[in-house]
């Protein structure tokens, strides 16, 4: 999927069975510097039209994880391994979230997608349901990247795929399921870890396949994807928007995001005043998808990913476009609109993109769920495109891509046979300015979702951009 690589096929590459704990262990060694620039250097062209990534990867010895130059990697978790209480860490390691802690501590909050049977659950102390082997586990790392601590902090939920950061210090965890009554929304703390809060379903978000969640810390609104075919995008308005510990658990309102027309105090000249846009429609949340469908609201393929930066909404569909190797939306709560930013024709461009974030210094950062060697690819906001990282171990996806408080750490999953890696190096400097302009950036030139003249012209008529009458368009609006 990049470079040299891809004339390998993934059987070429050591395989899990095969490896003992000495080889994970040796790939956590070695410095190398970026192209020989310094930190600061590569800091500097952060800032720079031209910065398109950190250059080309280095093969990585031990067949793990291919990185760029100046870039080092270390295994802080492993399947199987003994926990400081006893307990093995679970399987399936998936989405995941930073949070700062204390003593320039990180503490990360992670999912485990496991279903009611695995050689390695999750076992809590005070399960939601005895029966369900997933939930979620912390680590405090600390800020030389040694694990201090490990521990389960929810327990007793199923398939915990993705989920999302509150503004408060809290997780929510996300059941990609609808079996044995599961397919809830739960709220972890992982300062208070297995308490009741972490067992009770927030009902009002939906009882539905979850993937991710994303919350608009400007409005207290959240978004959340569904990973199921067809799928729906989300967004739930809690009763209470103080964003504080307990609001979520007292209920709101669930909607799907839908394409109707909406009113216009200025008639086009082309459709004599009538305006496509999006609305969102109320649902039952105890049968979001149906109700979704009932109303008309835009099927997806299959939603993954959802990340929110700079009042930007972004998420991702794994399998959709006309290649079926996904595409990359955004949408803007306060103008209430819909973009697809990008459209993959070519798998060495991205290949099925799933978990999402955007980096300290306001690239998009993709983890890859596709059918090769998985990679972090990353979009500039003056864009390029790029590879972070290769998983040149096996077919497993990335999963959980998430940076420590001060950005100078990369904690990302490698999801089977189960590694939480912690990577660092010449990272770019925080650039809240660059993220902010992330969110408003057109994507790559060559990336970008193609268009008719006839359609763009329309667009422009109707006061449009191109991305959205694209997002539009693709979903079957007749707007031509």
């Amino acid at each position: 999927m990049n470079g040299s690589s891809k004339g390998l096929n993934r059987r070429d590459f050591l395989k899990v069975g095969g490896m003992s704990t000495v080889a994970l262990t040796l790939g956590t060694t070695g410095l190398l510097s970026l192209n020989g620039a310094t930190e600061a250097e590569a800091a500097a062209r952060s800032t720079s039209g031209g910065f398109g990534g950190y250059g080309p990867l280095v093969k990585d010895p031990n067949g793990i994880l291919d990185l760029p130059r100046g870039f080092q990697y270390k295994i802080i978790s492993k399947t199987g391994d003994p926990m400081p209480n006893g307990d093995l860490v679970p399987a399936m390691l998936d989405g995941m979230a930073a949070y700062k802690g204390e003593k320039n501590t990180t503490i990360l909050v992670r999912n485990h997608e496991n279903g009611t049977n695995s050689q390695y659950p999750v076992n809590g102390k005070n399960p939601w349901s005895k029966g369900a082997a997933g939930g979620t586990t912390a680590l405090i790392v600390s800020p030389d990247r040694e694990v201090i601590d490990e521990y389960v902090t929810n327990s007793g939920t199923i398939r915990n795929c993705a989920g999302g950061a509150s503004t408060w210090g809290t997780w929510l965890t996300c059941e990609e399921t609808r079996e044995l009554g599961h397919g809830f929304v739960f709220e972890v703390n992982p300062l208070d870890p297995e308490n009741e809060m972490s067992k009770t379903p927030i009902r009002d978000m939906g009882y539905f396949s979850h993937e991710a969640c994303a919350v608009d810390p400007s409005t207290g609104i959240w978004y959340l994807t569904e990973d199921s075919d067809p799928s729906f995008l989300y967004r739930f308005t809690p009763h209470d928007r103080s964003q504080t510990l307990g609001s979520l658990q007292k209920g709101g309102i669930l909607e799907a995001a839908a394409i109707d027309e909406i009113s216009t105090s200025s008639p086009s000249q082309l459709n004599s005043g009538q305006k496509f846009g999006i609305v969102w429609k109320k649902l039952n949340p105890e049968r979001a998808q149906q109700d979704a469908k009932d109303l008309g609201c835009i099927q997806f393929s299959r939603l993954e990913g959802a990340y929110f930066s700079a009042g930007t909404f972004w998420f991702d569909d794994t399998s959709a476009g006309s290649k079926e190797l996904g595409r990359v939306y955004r949408y803007f709560p306060a103008t209430n609109t819909l973009e697809l930013f990008y459209e993959s024709t070519e798998q060495n461009e991205l290949e099925m993109p799933d978990n999402i974030t955007i980096t300290p210094w306001g690239d998009l950062w993709i983890a890859e769920d596709g059918g090769g060697n998985d990679r972090i690819v990353g979009l500039t906001p003056e864009g390029k495109i790029y590879t972070f990282a290769e998983n040149m171990m096996n077919g497993s996806e990335f999963a959980g891509p998430t940076f420590s408080p001060d950005g100078k750490t990369f904690f990302v999953n490698m999801q089977t046979p189960g590694i939480t890696f912690a990577i660092w190096g010449p990272f770019a400097r925080r650039n809240t300015a660059r993220q902010r302009t992330m969110g408003l950036a057109a994507p790559p030139a060559s990336l970008a979702p193609s268009v008719s003249d006839k359609l763009l012209a329309f667009a422009e008529e109707q006061g449009m951009s191109r991305l959205e009458a694209a997002a539009l368009e693709r979903h079957g609006m007749p707007i031509l």
